[in-house]
């Protein structure tokens, strides 16, 4: 009992510094161009797109079927159509409510509060991968645990920049910055419960996490990048964003 508290606590530690130092950075950029949030925006999409092609698929196709791994890509695009939904008549209301709202912003504040609901979700399998890994050695557990941990800190920068210009205030983003990552010491605890988890249950949570990132991706990051801005910055920060994954899913 004593080493699944130990393993779930690593795991909260591990899931929320990553988010809450990108959280922090993004909360600090002064600046606010349309220009600077596409590159942003665009740089994220790069990122996790990188992650999910070079980690998330080739991870759960190496434990599992091909029908399963699209299964769960499936399930994960599906459920994140259906945030979109309630998210989306959320801020119509708001609209309706507000005549003056700024149109750009509400996208914005959107945009940063569906990108925290995928990557809350895409942390689980982290935490996961973190308490299977401590169940098969100490040394492979912290290895795992450093490699999210830093591949975390862009992703909370992803999630605080557009909720910044969206307008929400810097405490409220932190809260949901940091609760993004208590998903993954959620997922650690049961990686360390269930030990020697199926491996199918493992691949599934992997692929789900790569359709609900996917739709973020397509869905979310890239159409907003490019009404911000049309030039070719956000093109460049989607293939910096791309580079910079994949050396992160090398960690």
């Amino acid at each position: 009992m004593q080493n699944i508290m130990n393993t779930a606590i690593l795991g909260l530690f591990f899931g929320t510094i990553g988010t809450t130092i990108g959280g922090i950075i993004g909360c600090s950029l002064k600046r606010h161009s349309n220009k600077f949030l596409s590159f942003i925006l665009s740089f994220a999409a790069g990122l996790m797109m990188a992650v999910i092609c070079f980690d998330l698929i080739p991870e759960s196709l190496g434990i599992s079927s091909i029908i399963e791994v699209i299964i769960g890509i499936t399930s994960g695009i599906i459920i994140m159509i259906f945030c979109d939904v309630i998210v989306d008549k959320k801020f119509n209301n708001k609209e309706i409510t507000n005549k003056n709202l700024n149109k750009t912003t509400n996208n914005l504040l959107k945009t940063g509060i569906i990108v925290s609901i995928g990557l809350a979700i895409h942390n689980i399998p982290e935490g996961l991968a973190i308490g299977s890994g401590f169940e098969a050695s100490t040394k492979l557990g912290f290895s795992l645990a450093l490699a999210i941990c830093f591949h975390d800190i862009p992703e909370g920068i992803s999630m605080a920049v557009p909720m910044k210009n969206g307008g929400m205030k810097a405490y409220k983003i932190m809260f949901y910055v940091i609760l993004s990552g208590i998903a993954t010491g959620v997922g650690a605890l049961i990686g360390s419960i269930v030990g020697k988890i199926s491996e199918q249950i493992i691949a599934i949570a992997l692929s789900f996490a790569a359709g609900a990132m996917l739709y973020i991706v397509s869905g979310e990051l890239i159409p907003e990048s490019n009404s911000l801005y049309k030039g070719r910055i956000s093109a460049l920060g989607n293939m910096l964003g791309l580079i910079i994954g994949i050396c992160v899913t090398l960690l």
